[in-house]
């Protein structure tokens, strides 16, 4: 679940739906339909007027006051488990099970780049608040840290002895933390 920018729609992503919310009375304000798997995740862009979800093998956006869907985003060859939109809104990356990242236009869902070098799924990815990296985490037992412009990798975070689950930027984007199943 997760709220809006401005904090009176909350999104909650479910099996083959989300829901948006209004957060102070609850009542439910549109379903997004359309998906045969389980939503892994849902999130609003940065300005509150689009919603990206992930689940199965495609990610979609969708017009957050309609719940229209806007863009089908495909690629992955596997189960793509979460998106996210860039700080700027201009850019979603979504990681997958098929051990890529991939950046995509979030006005027009076409494919921008490929984040390739994980050796297993790619569990999560996220932007740097300034949005120009982007960190992934996978099974593989790594963190990379990759050129959000250019896809080129710029580091691998490497320690943990299990599946690293999460990884994000501290608010000044100078520190990555990490969490894994070690």
């Amino acid at each position: 679940a997760t709220y809006s920018p401005d904090g009176k729609h909350i999104i909650v992503a479910g099996i083959n739906k989300a829901i948006v919310w209004d957060a102070e009375t609850g009542v439910p304000l549109a379903e997004l339909k359309g998906y045969k798997a389980t939503i892994g995740n849902a999130t609003y862009s940065p300005d509150g007027k689009r919603i990206v979800t992930a689940g199965g093998d495609t990610a979609r956006t969708w017009d957050a006051k309609t719940g229209l869907p806007l863009a089908e985003l495909k690629g992955h060859s596997s189960s793509i488990l979460t998106a996210a939109y860039s700080p700027d809104g201009k850019r979603i990356v979504t990681a997958a099970m098929d051990n890529t990242a991939r950046v995509w236009d979030a006005e027009t869902g076409l494919p921008f780049a490929e984040l390739k070098g994980h050796a297993q799924s790619v569990e999560t990815a996220t932007y740097s608040p300034d949005g120009k990296r982007i960190v992934t985490a996978s099974q593989d037992r790594t963190a990379r840290v990759w050129d959000a412009k250019t896809g080129f990798p710029l580091a691998e975070l490497k320690g943990h002895s299990g599946r690293v689950w999460t990884a994000t930027y501290s608010p000044d984007g100078k520190r990555i933390v990490t969490a894994s199943v070690d």
